[in-house]
């Protein structure tokens, strides 16, 4: 079999490549190699951009280093492949508020190309997206069951309403390329899905401020930097180790029942930051230089995601518990902190590094 991953050099995508590789399958990563989030974290930006693209190398897979944002070059690519993963994308909501142009290039008309290829080789796609879709309007009704730590807290589903509270551009882009998603498969029926992944952490995942808050929060812990909690540690997020979600990935391309589905770990995996420090604490036998400051408007105070329809449609449910993954996370920072120490002087004066609000 033949795979080609977007972003295939970013964190998500590495994981897909890898996977595909170890079943001895022809991998090639498709690329821009950006540094648009990177260089934002203080980390030694080159050398962690380049971290994913020289592990990809060393087991085999192929990289071309282009943008999805360029069609033809794209379509060339995906000649002869047998699925396609779309894991590329501008994640970040900060950056969206700073240049809309990008933000709306990269996810809408980027995944209008994976689309269209896909269309015209007629292979299965999964594209990912994210519970930003939800909007932040949830803090309205479920805030209170958050803080009060209420009996029968609610779990959100796919019929949840999408695109409520105060948005931005990085909600529209998301759901923008979702509607043309569903839009290829009732008009073309493309064997295609819409992955909403809740918040996803693992190894390779070089997390900053702006995304990847359980990594951010590993990375700053490990190397002794503090880390700013905004308004409580009370907020709770179902989180999922990545490995959890390549096998949803590949669940799809075994199932092939197009749709949209939430990719979340639930209950079982929901945690607050609260607990998410305890455990790094635990792990790495120290306490940490934890600083409070006012609550954020916009920050999202409670997520946890059913994936029922996942599990009933794909058969897929997640494993590795918030203990387990955060484990393998802190030794895979622990391994390689020169990826991260380039500005640590910076770094460590600073008291506005990590991201305490989760956001959606």
């Amino acid at each position: 079999m033949k795979v080609l991953v977007t972003g295939g050099c970013g964190f998500l995508g590495s994981h897909v490549c890898e996977f595909y590789r170890k079943r001895g399958d022809e991998v090639i990563a498709y690329d821009n190699m950006t540094k648009h989030e990177l260089a934002r974290t203080g980390y030694a930006t080159e050398q962690a951009r380049r971290y994913n693209a020289d592990f990809l190398r060393s087991i085999g897979a192929t990289i071309i280093e282009e943008d999805i944002r360029d069609y033809e070059r794209l379509l060339r690519a995906t000649q002869g492949c047998d699925f396609l993963v779309h894991t590329a994308a501008q994640p970040a909501m900060t950056i969206s508020l700073e240049d809309v142009d990008l933000d709306f290039s990269t996810n809408v008309t980027g995944t209008l190309h994976v689309l269209k290829a896909a269309r015209h080789y007629r292979i299965p796609l999964v594209s990912c997206s994210s519970v930003h879709v939800y909007g932040n309007q949830i803090n309205n009704t479920l805030q209170e069951q958050a803080t009060r730590f209420t009996a029968e807290p609610q779990d959100i589903d796919e019929a949840y309403p999408t695109m409520r509270g105060l948005l931005t551009p990085l909600h529209a882009s998301k759901h923008s390329a979702e509607s043309y998603v569903q839009a290829f498969i009732d008009s073309y029926e493309v064997e295609a899905a819409n992955f909403r992944l809740t918040g996803f952490y693992g190894p390779r995942q070089f997390g900053g401020e702006d995304h990847g808050w359980v990594a951010n929060f590993c990375i700053r812990a490990a190397l002794g930097w503090p880390i700013t909690i905004f308004g409580t540690d009370k907020q709770v997020r179902d989180i999922l180790y990545v490995q959890d979600v390549v096998n949803a990935i590949h669940a799809f391309y075994e199932q092939r029942k197009p749709g949209t589905y939430n990719i979340g770990g639930g209950y079982a995996h929901a945690i607050s930051l609260k607990e998410c420090l305890d455990i790094i604490s635990h792990t790495l036998k120290k306490s940490l230089d934890i600083q409070m400051q006012p609550a954020r408007k916009g920050d999202l105070w409670y997520f946890v995601c059913n994936s029922a329809k996942a599990e009933h449609a794909l058969g897929w449910t997640p494993h590795v518990s918030p203990a387990t993954g955060i484990e393998k996370l802190l030794t895979w920072i622990q391994e390689n902190r020169t990826c991260f120490q380039e500005n640590n002087k910076a770094n460590a004066s600073s008291t506005e590094h990590a991201k305490g609000g989760v956001q959606v």
